[in-house]
């Protein structure tokens, strides 16, 4: 299966993109409320924190005369998973539907195959024998 997922995923033909454009953008907010209210806070069990709200300080900040904390520069790394999980989810089951509806289409029967003539070998004894005459 993840061979065909691959393989569709490389080079799907133009109908398959567009359903799973437009089923992607419509199942979007099911998937990411989905993330965001179930996925993300067991994973942020593991963590002992909001999964989504996971951030790595990359320089401190200053007060300022407000009392408030200015300058911090953060890598927001949960919401950057949190997003990851929701493309995997999105991208998965557009593959089941476009593999569905593929399955669902009629197949093609082969062409029947023509007429096997004489092989090499007959044609040469015809003319072999056409010679000896």
């Amino acid at each position: 299966m993840l061979k065909e997922f691959k393989e569709f995923a490389m080079k799907g033909n133009l109908v398959d993109i567009a359903v799973g454009f437009v089923m992607g953008a419509a199942f979007n907010k099911v998937v990411a409320s989905f993330t965001g209210g179930i996925v993300s806070p067991l994973i942020g069990l593991l963590f002992d924190s909001d999964f989504k709200s996971l951030k790595y300080k990359l320089k401190d900040g200053e007060l300022n005369d407000a009392g408030e904390m200015v300058g911090e520069v953060f890598l927001e790394y949960g919401t950057f998973l949190t997003n990851v999980i929701d493309f995997i989810i999105v991208a998965f089951v557009m593959f089941m539907v476009v593999k569905g509806v593929n399955k669902m289409k009629k197949k093609e029967e082969p062409a029947p195959e023509a007429p096997a003539g004489p092989s090499e070998i007959d044609l040469l004894m015809e003319i072999r024998d056409s010679l000896k005459k």
